[in-house]
């Protein structure tokens, strides 16, 4: 993959890789490809593109002629996996909850994405530990 120069073959095929868009994915809007689509453009147009600003659901949903419901969709998918901060924003004179990118940088993001993974496996696999001490001495 680091012979790849093409930013958006690398881009799609980490948002690929993550979930955050579905290997095979189609639009089901007028978007002709994923470049195209509006969890593409959210991503690369507005969080990488600006990866310090953070961004209104309203206002995206107006730069990007879709609706709330889907910008959140797309928002959310990518705070599940830590991706996002949340930070107070000023949009049409009101204070709104802004979404960035964490640290303002995806390298930074992606070390918080995975140390969370990490505690999670551990704490998974010492569950799995007791569980199985658990059963083997209700045999007994």
């Amino acid at each position: 993959m680091n012979a790849v120069t093409d930013i958006n073959v690398v881009a799609e095929t980490f948002l690929i890789q993550i979930g955050y868009i579905p290997k095979g994915y189609d639009p089901k809007t007028s978007a002709t490809s994923i470049r195209d689509s509006v969890p593409y453009r959210l991503f690369m147009d507005y969080l990488m593109g600006n990866p310090n600003k953070a961004w209104a659901v309203e206002e995206l949903a107006a730069l990007m002629d879709t609706t709330k419901p889907t910008i959140y969709r797309h928002i959310n998918k990518l705070k599940s996996m830590d991706l996002l901060e949340s930070v107070d924003v000023e949009f049409d004179g009101a204070m709104r909850k802004g979404y960035r990118l964490r640290y303002g940088d995806l390298a930074k993001a992606w070390s918080f994405t995975e140390a969370n993974v990490s505690m999670a496996m551990e704490n998974y696999r010492k569950t799995v530990e007791h569980f199985q001490a658990l059963a083997k001495a209700q045999k007994e």
